[in-house]
């Protein structure tokens, strides 16, 4: 409803992320899924990350995808300021493929856990499910959403290969 505020923030560390990040966005879209995409950067915004953490969860946030590419601080940064869960999404770099993205935010210190997906596009989609999984745990509707979407996902796979002649 127009009222309620999206219960899922997309975060991303600059404009060019969203090419990625996109791709959560319109999964959560296809589950009937509100949601807040913003721009925070944990380098060249501090004051806005800082603000978005620490009132996250007063703002009515549940869940916090974050992605970042290179040093990829953002998911790591916000997880410690925040009680909410944050999904990492590694955003391919030029320099290193998204590996370094990778590595940044699944080696967080004992205690500041941040949930790590994929490289790129499959981390941004799966991040989403993973979001709307936990919301269905206390929502039945979303729960069903969330089997139907998994039920056609099965049923686009074919049987047998399609001749190529």
């Amino acid at each position: 409803m127009a009222d309620q505020r999206a219960p899922i923030a997309i975060i991303m560390g600059s404009q060019s992320d969203w090419a990625t990040m996109r791709h959560a966005a319109e999964t959560l879209a296809a589950l009937d899924l509100a949601y807040d995409a913003r721009i925070v950067s944990a380098h060249r915004t501090p004051d806005r990350l800082y603000d978005f953490a620490r009132g996250a969860k007063a703002d009515g946030f549940k869940v916090i995808i974050a992605g970042a590419g290179g040093a990829a601080h953002l998911p790591g940064m916000t997880a410690a300021m925040t009680p909410l869960p944050v999904f990492g999404v590694p955003v391919e770099s030029k320099a290193l493929s998204g590996q370094d993205s990778l590595l940044s935010i699944v080696q967080m210190p004992a205690g500041i856990p941040v949930g790590t997906l994929a490289i790129g596009k499959a981390g941004a989609i799966n991040a989403a499910l993973m979001a709307a999984a936990v919301l269905a745990l206390s929502d039945d509707a979303l729960a069903g959403r969330l089997d139907a979407w998994r039920d056609r996902q099965t049923k686009a796979v074919a049987e047998r290969p399609k001749d190529e002649a």
